[in-house]
């Protein structure tokens, strides 16, 4: 570890005893969870008991063998975003969501990362049953590129009662992807009482790109949410919440050099985004000792994102001088179904808690080119097309049992197994938006699926896992778990967790953990396929992504995709007295097997090569391949602090950092039949791995309250990313940078709020890309940004809450 990580860390501990809150607050009461909370109630004072990470009831946050930030609602909805994934960022040491823009779907379905690894490296759960992937796999050159996440954004925030994060592995306990760690979506639950909230923003800001300035006032967003709570029966209850939401675009696209007079061509920023959200959350006593619970949720997401302009004796092959004289910008509209699901039981059998549960997720994308042409078609040419459509599902049946026994001081034993469906399919776009091969490469921004990449797959998994926490002594905590699992595609695997806490004091502990992980190749990478116009060096290639165990795949060496595999290790200190607590977390991950998506394997490699491309009609080829190392290392910390004052109201400060470094210590260079190969995974892959999110984040927070006020401030420091190209010299980086956001809160009446707040108060930006790597003029800043790149953002909430 640097120095200058190194001082990072140590300045964010000691700042810890002074300084600003936020990231690690308790679950919120009822009032607080509320959009329109109690304006002078920054934090409940009590631990937080947790329920990620431990099957033993009754642990809290602080007492568990391994790290769980515990993030309430409250800390979600106080500040500008209504994204959950943005808002986790902002409180959460080691959550990155960098703003992808110009990369196709990946601007709808954009994927968030924990300890700087790959987003399908972390598993979701909601209510604990574990959640399903987009369909959307990110084959461009974003942050995640090679990966199918989960969609943070399908659950608003206003369906959420706390999000628990979980910073360790923990495959052994959950299964795959569970390698970073596991964040634990947790809905509301209600037996009355409600609330409303409309929040409207927009963005006051200055542009300073490289090639010119500009200010823009305006791109507004706004989000209208609401939640209820209905009691029946005893102790039945059911919870429904909503959400709309409705943003404009922004665009910080640079002037474009290539049209005189300089203009700016392009829009490089926030998709156009239409979205509405609905969930329910039910449950009820059925006998003494049994319960009924479930949710259900559906979602429905309309983006418009943007290509690169085509424009009139500059775009190759444009023939379309009649349909647009002076160029046009293809629009990609991205409809984005989600569905979410589980219903379940749990009571006692004969002293055994019994968890029975059966859900069932869904996406579907849907793909439009609007705007556009194909220039095979010329001037005769539609201008919009229907592009094709992803879906994913997922079934999953798992049965929990567990039991407290009273043997050392208290024996907690847990086991359970889970069986898991998943199917995949591709659908072809219309004709008229397909490429032509060897003539052009389709619909221009988005080529439609062609009806050769048509196909529907699917796979079957069963596990099984064993769970004992021992707390041997008042001072001794011991864990130890396992899990098999099999899969119907690659075969089976084998995990195993330990973990340990010594309680030295009342105030001080010692805590650590080894195990090891595995994330299992998903169907996306595995059977993914399209032909589409790839640029490399500004010169485009009609390249085909294709399964590595298709025909033409294993003809160039693709094998059967095996399971990532990881070793874990974490170790930290707990320390806690009157109304401060500190915790400091070291983790070394080592990964291997990684999957990563190949570079084009062109046709002028070799004659062998273009005679296995000759009958597609491309000029290169890729898929999927096994064989990256890394190593990530890192260290998370987090300090809080709750002073109550009888005349200067209360006070909540928190200080919380990360500080991490990710090395790529090998790569594959051959394939089964290509030795040696061309490159396969080129330094710009390398980098994005490497540095593609920040080594240090520190963010300090201070949330104060008195009577009917309140106000929240936190300054968050991001470290340096970058953007690397093939060169050094094309390399774009964000520099480092701090961003302070200031919110401040008025309960005009009982139940009533209302909230003014900025978020980026000082409009500050990413450092601009340079025109040297950047002659299009499209890409005004880098969208590896950690904090985005579209400056100050004024907002205001009112709600009510009953």
């Amino acid at each position: 570890m640097t120095r200058h990580h190194a001082a990072l860390l140590l300045s964010a501990s000691l700042l810890a005893l002074a300084a600003p809150a936020g990231a690690q607050e308790q679950p919120a009461t009822e009032a607080q969870a509320a959009p329109t909370g109690d304006a002078a109630a920054p934090a409940e004072e009590s631990d937080a008991i947790v329920v990620t990470g431990t099957r033993a009831q009754g642990r809290t946050r602080l007492d568990s063998a391994s790290p769980v930030d515990v993030l309430s609602a409250a800390s979600l909805q106080r500040q500008g975003t209504t994204e959950v994934a943005a808002a986790l960022q902002a409180i959460a040491p080691s959550i990155d969501f960098p703003r992808a823009a110009a990369t196709d779907a990946t601007d709808a379905v954009r994927p968030a990362t924990l300890r700087g690894l790959s987003p399908d490296q972390t598993l979701v759960l909601v209510n604990g049953i574990r959640g399903h992937a987009s369909a959307v796999l990110n084959v461009n050159g974003s942050v995640g590129r090679g990966s199918s996440a989960v969609d943070l954004n399908t659950i608003p925030v206003t369906a959420l009662d706390r999000i628990e994060v979980l910073r360790d592995g923990a495959s052994a306990q959950y299964g795959s992807d569970a390698i970073a760690g596991v964040v634990n979506l947790r809905l509301r639950e209600a037996r009355e009482g409600g609330g409303a909230t409309v929040t409207y923003g927009f963005y006051d800001t200055q542009i300073d790109t490289a090639r010119g300035s500009r200010h823009r006032t305006g791109e507004n967003t706004v989000t209208a949410s609401a939640w209820q709570g209905i009691g029946f029966g005893t102790d039945g209850f059911l919870t429904v919440s909503g959400e709309y939401t409705k943003r404009e675009p922004t665009n910080r696209a640079d002037f474009d050099p290539r049209v005189t007079p300089t203009r700016i061509t392009g829009r490089f920023g926030d998709p156009q985004v239409e979205q509405y959200t609905i969930f329910a959350n039910a449950g009820t006593s059925l006998t003494d000792d049994w319960s009924l619970y479930g949710y259900a949720g559906y979602q429905d997401r309309d983006t418009r994102g943007t290509a690169f302009p085509r424009l009139p004796g500059v775009t190759a092959g444009y023939n379309v001088g009649t349909l647009y004289p002076d160029g046009f910008l293809p629009v990609i509209n991205t409809k984005s179904i989600d569905l979410n699901s589980a219903v379940g039981v749990r009571g006692d059998v004969a002293g055994w808690n019994v968890d029975l549960s059966l859900s069932y997720g869904r996406n579907r994308a849907t793909f439009r080119t609007l705007e556009s042409a194909n220039f095979a078609a010329g001037n005769a040419s539609q201008t919009d097309f229907y592009s094709g459509r992803l879906t994913y599902d997922q079934w999953v049946a798992g049965l929990d049992v567990s039991r407290r026994f009273d043997v050392f001081r208290s024996l907690n034993v847990a086991f359970g197994l889970e069986g898991r469906r998943e199917g995949y399919k591709i659908e072809a776009g219309e004709a008229a938006s397909q490429p032509v091969s060897g003539i052009s490469a389709g619909a221009q921004g988005f080529p439609g699926l062609s009806t050769a990449n048509e196909l529907e797959r699917s796979r079957r998994n069963g596990s099984a896992y064993v769970d004992v926490e021992a707390q041997l002594t008042d001072a001794i905590l011991l864990g130890l778990a396992g899990r098999y699992e099999d899969y119907s595609d690659f075969g089976s695997t084998a995990n195993g967790k330990a973990s340990l806490r010594f309680d030295l004091t009342d105030w001080l502990a010692l805590r650590g953990t080894v195990s090891t992980g595995f994330r299992a190749p998903s169907l996306q990478q595995q059977f993914f396929t399209s032909t589409a116009s790839v640029v490399q060096n500004g010169v485009p290639f009609l390249t085909i992504t294709t399964p590595s165990t298709s025909p033409l795949g294993t003809a160039l060496g693709g094998l059967q995709l095996e399971p990532e595999k990881s070793t874990n290790f974490s170790a930290g200190t707990v320390i806690r007295f009157g109304g401060f607590d500190l915790t400091i977390d070291g983790y070394y991950i080592k990964l291997r097997d990684q999957i990563a998506l190949s570079e084009n394997i062109n046709a002028s490699f070799s004659p062998s090569v273009a005679a296995l491309l000759s009958p597609y009609g491309v000029t290169a080829a890729r898929f999927f391949i096994n064989g990256v190392r890394s190593t990530t290392k890192g260290i998370d910390a987090v300090a809080h602090y709750r002073w109550r004052t009888e005349s200067a109201g209360a006070f909540d400060f928190t200080v919380a950092g990360n500080v991490n470094t990710v090395d790529v210590t090998s790569v594959p260079t051959s394939t089964a039949t290509l030795n040696p190969a061309p490159t396969l995974f080129a330094r710009s892959r390398v980098l994005t791995i490497e540095q593609g999110t920040p080594g240090e984040k520190v963010s300090g927070t201070i949330d104060w309250s008195l009577d009917r006020v309140g106000a929240l401030a936190r300054v968050t420091y991001y470290g340096d990313t970058n953007q690397p190209g093939t060169t050094p010299a094309a390399d774009v980086r964000s520099g480092r940078h701090a961003i302070t956001d200031l919110e401040l809160r008025y309960q005009a009446t009982p139940g009533g709020q209302i909230a003014l707040g900025v978020s980026n108060l000082f409009d500050v930006y990413p450092d601009a890309t340079v025109p040297a790597n950047n002659s299009t003029g499209v890409i005004g800043f880098p969208y590896y940004s950690p904090f985005g790149f579209n400056g100050r953002y004024l907002y205001v909430r009112a709600g009510l809450s009953w």
